[in-house]
């Protein structure tokens, strides 16, 4: 069996991520082929979707979540993401075991003896009015029932495992600061989810493995379970083995991957890329080692926005009073250093565009196309 080193590997995630060379894609096409944004800190799509796509313009997918195509929901490994409307109508009964699972593994001596079940009916009822509410109003109106848990526990558990909600507009729009308030999934997109398929078949499922190897191949099954949250795949999995080829990597798994999809040639130059925090190029998979050192692991899951250099995290970088901050992990040669600069410049461009406060710089001030690299 074929064994993919670590380079060749990279060079694959760059091409299905969109970061080898970017797309001439409408937004809702990106979003879709990347199987969704993570979108918890919701100005970094808009960093995310820059990178990867060519004359993106932020105003259009503010535009997309104020029309409905694109939703901000909790589903994969219960996180917010930025997705189509048609895939979080698709997918969310898939996750409704996962999501109840992860949140009793955080809160499950707090909800002894309530029924999850009479939980979710008071839920529906008080979101039957139409009216979106935080999460806070939605356990505060059903507290009284079940006081042990208190209502910050009970809207969480309605609102990020029972009840498929969607998190409205004017939050996650294009240099906007705005709380959560939540509505109907269903209400909001005008129908409702689609049913859990019958016993014995698992459509989604198998769509999930084909989905998640055209935006992440190759992979193994664990970076496919650690990217979703999802535990019971191994059976789609199985079923569509006779559509996919299997390699090995330099630890000996099997990455499993569809057999037309792009693995470039690992010289292949890789450009600059500043990516955003939580970014799925890196947290979607168990093995992160194709783009991120073990020393900097930590990185990934503490929000750090980073700057690939040659397809690999190699810096970090914020927003300070003006400028973009890039912190060097490793020593960057002359011509990365200008490279990094080049992209923080066009980078701090399109933060400052048609000026304003951005909630993406991570300041109150516009970026004026500065760049400061400190030392490696």
């Amino acid at each position: 069996m074929t064994v993919l080193d670590t380079r060749t590997l990279n060079r694959a995630t760059l091409a299905r991520q969109l970061l080898l060379d970017r797309a001439d894609l409408p937004v809702p096409d990106a979003v879709a082929h990347l199987c969704g944004l993570q979108a918890q800190e919701p100005q970094e799509p808009f960093v995310g979707l820059w990178s990867r796509l060519r004359a993106f313009d932020p105003a259009v997918l503010s535009d997309l979540l104020t029309g409905r195509r694109l939703v901000r929901t909790i589903l994969m490994r219960r996180t917010v993401h930025l997705l189509t409307a048609e895939d979080a109508l698709a997918w969310r009964a898939r996750h409704d075991a996962m999501l109840r699972q992860r949140m009793l593994g955080t809160y499950r001596r707090e909800l002894d003896g309530v029924d999850l079940d009479e939980l979710l009916a008071a839920g529906l009822a008080v979101m039957a009015d139409g009216q979106p509410r935080s999460m806070g109003e939605i356990g505060r109106a059903v507290a009284d029932r079940w006081p042990a848990p208190g209502p910050r526990v009970l809207g969480e558990m309605l609102v990020a495992a029972l009840i498929p909600m969607v998190q409205l507009p004017p939050r996650g729009l294009w240099r906007t600061k705005a709380g959560v308030r939540n509505a109907l999934l269903s209400s909001w997109l005008g129908r409702e989810i689609d049913p859990p398929a019958p016993n014995g078949s698992d459509p989604v499922g198998q769509a999930l493995v084909r989905r998640y190897l055209a935006a992440y191949g190759p992979a193994a099954s664990a970076d496919l379970r650690a990217w979703c949250g999802l535990a019971g795949l191994p059976a789609a999995v199985a079923a569509v083995r006779d559509e996919l080829v299997s390699f090995r990597d330099e630890r000996g798994r099997e990455l499993l991957d569809l057999p037309d999809a792009p693995r470039p040639d690992p010289d292949t130059p890789a450009p600059v890329r500043f990516l955003p925090a939580f970014d799925n190029a890196i947290l979607g998979y168990h093995d992160r080692g194709r783009i991120i050192d073990d020393a900097h692991r930590g990185l990934s899951v503490a929000g750090a926005r980073v700057v690939l250099v040659d397809g690999r995290v190699a810096a970090t970088w914020t927003v300070e009073a003006g400028t973009v901050a890039v912190t060097p992990l490793v020593e960057l040669s002359g011509a990365d250093r200008d490279a990094v600069a080049e992209q923080g410049r066009e980078l701090a461009a399109f933060l400052s565009a048609d000026s304003g406060d951005s909630d993406c710089s991570g300041d109150s001030g516009g970026v004026s196309h500065r760049v400061r690299i400190g030392a490696g």
